[in-house]
């Protein structure tokens, strides 16, 4: 395909049964990563072989795609046809980009995704779809993330409104499967047990809301405050404390309402909520309450376990606190709560204390210390040169050569303090 693309480009227009094969054969990686190139969502082939690629235009191979979402049962087959499906979004034909799109596709995507018998790997990797299209640059897998490189040519696939509204008309289907009163299954864990667990379907469910509110639709948000969309994400965050997954976008969610244009998203936050309420109130009890008729249950006989989302809290209320200087509805809401003044003077100031690790005078090496971002949003590169460069200093101080007993005593002592010094940055980083 590299090589001859042209040649084979034409085989396969004259052979178009070819294509049916192959989707047939999704489940196969290999085959997938061919579909991906077929198709021209693969910036290699887009960018010198787009012309031959016309012909797509008159085929259904989305449509084709999407329907082994209602044909197969196999979780890899699913996640191989939105594998695909992604990427069309990334890079593509403009012919492809305008039907995948498209309200009918979106449609047909939920009709799988929300039908009651489908396995759940078909309502999770549809939405993965779903969530493509609405922010493009999110990365695949890591099989896919590694067959591609950088997208250079095409164009990402931006939704539309009609897009957005197209997903809106199934949104209060897709909010009833957050419901956990009904479900039986348990999941025993070390802290207790899950009933029912989480699940990835719902964690999916908060991802989609999470990536819907950075739209920057006004349909999307009304849709979201009506729907209690955001208060039951919310509500999930603390249901199931242990969920760091579940934090980390419903956090966003929160983020994204209260650095928003709207105040109406703020006031809802706030108010309807409870956020600044919730927080004090989880943060005061800190560990797992025995009599909550919540689905996490703590072990009998056994202290209840702290709970796992603290520093998740700890982050919203900072945020809380930062957005107040420059917005009047969320400064005059905390000022109004003397429980907050109080626990904000005393836990929250020292507690941000204890946390910052650039304080810490334990070894750390300096080169982290010169760093004015946060660890999450630290650049991956930046870390493992950082490694690199410290490994390379660790080979250089090692090297053979003849010294005196002082300069032996001297370069051990400096080796260990390199070790050291390698070791604990490269604790951090897996802790990070």
């Amino acid at each position: 395909m590299l090589r001859k693309t042209a040649p084979l480009m034409n085989y396969v227009q004259e052979h178009p049964e070819i294509v049916v094969q192959l989707v047939d054969l999704i489940g196969i990686t290999s085959v997938m990563e061919v579909l991906i190139r077929l198709i021209g969502a693969d910036e290699t082939i887009y960018s010198n072989y787009a012309d031959t690629m016309q012909w797509l235009e008159n085929t259904d191979v989305l449509g084709m795609i999407a329907d082994k979402f209602s044909s197969s049962d196999s979780p890899e087959v699913h996640a191989n046809a939105a594998e695909i499906l992604c990427a069309v979004t990334r890079c593509a034909p403009p012919s492809l980009a305008a039907k995948i799109c498209s309200p009918s596709f979106v449609g047909r995507l939920f009709c799988h995704a929300l039908e009651g018998s489908r396995p759940k790997s078909v309502l999770v990797h549809s939405l993965s779809v779903c969530i493509s299209l609405l922010d493009p640059k999110r990365l695949a897998s890591a099989s896919y993330q590694a067959f591609r490189s950088n997208v250079s040519h095409g164009a990402l696939v931006t939704a539309s409104p009609e897009t957005v509204d197209g997903m809106l008309e199934s949104l209060g289907n897709l909010l009833n499967l957050l419901d956990t009163s009904t479900a039986e299954n348990v999941l025993p864990t070390t802290y207790g047990c899950l009933r029912p667990p989480l699940g990835k379907h719902r964690l999916k469910i908060v991802e989609f809301i999470s990536v819907l509110l950075t739209v920057g639709s006004e349909t999307a948000e009304q849709e979201l405050i009506s729907q209690s969309a955001i208060k039951r994400s919310i509500d999930l965050f603390f249901e199931y404390p242990y969920n760091n997954f579940l934090h980390h976008h419903v956090e966003n969610i929160i983020v994204s309402c209260l650095e928003g244009k709207r105040t109406e998203l703020v006031e809802h936050v706030l108010n309807e909520c409870d956020i600044v309420g919730k927080i004090l109130a989880a943060d005061k009890l800190s560990s797992l309450s025995t009599e909550s008729n919540g689905p996490t249950v703590p072990s009998e006989g056994k202290t209840p376990s702290k709970i796992g989302n603290v520093g998740h809290m700890t982050r919203i209320a900072n945020k809380l606190i930062q957005l107040g200087n420059s917005n009047s509805t969320i400064q005059t809401h905390l000022q109004g709560n003397s429980e907050w003044v109080e626990w904000q003077t005393d836990v929250l100031v020292r507690r941000n204390e204890v946390e910052n690790v650039y304080h810490w005078a334990c070894g750390r090496p300096t080169s982290l210390h010169d760093r004015g971002r946060d660890s999450d949003d630290d650049d991956f590169r930046d870390r493992d040169y950082d490694v690199a460069a410290l490994a390379n200093n660790l080979s250089q101080a090692f090297r053979y050569g003849i010294y005196s007993n002082d300069d032996i005593e001297e370069r051990h002592k400096g080796h260990l303090n390199v070790m050291m010094r390698m070791s604990i940055l490269m604790t951090n980083q897996l802790r990070w």
